[in-house]
């Protein structure tokens, strides 16, 4: 029986359509979910050209193939990021289990890294800014992370940390039998929905004209929701709390996630500075045309 103050894990199958042997679950669909809706929106956001001003703009077709470039660095880099970051000993001791993502071991930062390395070498590939692809990437990003901490929770994944005495705590069927924080719910409001808004506002007040502004509050603002979180979710067990430990002067230890932000937060934060110094927005070439067309070809503005 769960204590008086929790609330019970609510009954949800993990697997949200079944066709035949054909079992879609709840977290594949959430990636679905995610680059589709940022998909929708990127194209949206590269038809007006008011947003753009002199930076040259994806055109629909760009966005498509885009499309394709971040889902395999998401994939590939969230990964190997698991893997490196997070228990890169068990997976020296059975290399195998490197290819077995079906199992789970997902690590954002490392799919942003691999996101932002897929966004570069397309940009390049197709002589569109660097830093204003990864502007749009950063408008469109917390859809994804919306859902997909939506999906953890349904999965009963990533619980929070123990919280007796909170009453709106639950108590997780992985987690034993005490009350914890839903820190899920916690990232998917934060990282997810108030970031998306705050984004949203920030695009269409000062839309992608000073290249890797929106890139840059993007990181810093993920940097902060993140840590802030961090302090509610239980660290993975095969790491626990790499400085400190919970209920200590650090204010509950500090973990992995932590550690990662802070040089999120320092990229984000040189990249707001650059932007706003407009060394990010080279002037364009001779016979480039400086309102930009989106075209997907022609000299780059990188």
């Amino acid at each position: 029986m769960p204590p008086l103050l929790a609330l019970p894990f609510p009954a949800i199958d993990p697997v949200a359509v079944a066709i035949g042997p054909l079992a879609i679950k709840w977290y594949a669909l959430a990636y679905i979910v995610g680059l589709v809706g940022g998909w929708f929106y990127a194209k949206r956001l590269a038809a007006s050209p008011s947003l753009w001003g002199a930076v040259r703009r994806p055109s629909a077709a760009d966005i498509d193939d885009l499309i394709v470039w971040v889902a395999l660095g998401v994939v590939l880099g969230g990964r190997v990021g698991y893997v490196l970051f997070y228990n890169l000993s068990a997976y020296l001791a059975n290399p195998s289990e490197i290819l077995a993502i079906w199992r789970g071991g997902m690590s954002f930062h490392g799919g942003f890294l691999g996101a932002v390395l897929a966004l570069v070498l397309f940009a390049r590939a197709r002589g569109l800014n660097p830093y204003a692809m990864l502007d749009l990437a950063a408008v469109v990003v917390p859809i994804g992370l919306f859902f997909g901490r939506i999906a953890n929770f349904v999965n009963g994944e990533l619980w929070g940390r123990p919280a007796p005495e909170f009453p709106y705590a639950v108590v997780f069927p992985n987690g034993g039998p005490v009350p914890r924080h839903p820190s899920q719910l916690y990232e998917a409001a934060t990282e997810g929905a108030i970031l998306f808004v705050v984004m949203a506002f920030a695009a269409r007040r000062v839309g992608f004209r000073r290249p890797g502004l929106l890139g840059g509050l993007f990181v810093l603002g993920y940097a902060i929701a993140r840590t802030a979180c961090e302090f509610f979710r239980e660290p993975d067990p095969q790491l626990g709390f790499l400085f400190g430990s919970e209920g200590s002067v650090l204010g509950g230890g500090i973990t992995m996630g932590m550690l990662l932000c802070l040089p999120m937060a320092v990229v984000g934060l040189v990249f707001i500075v650059r932007a706003l110094r407009g060394s990010t927005r080279p002037l364009p070439r001779r016979g480039e045309d400086p309102a930009g067309s989106g075209a997907s070809s022609g000299a780059s503005s990188a």
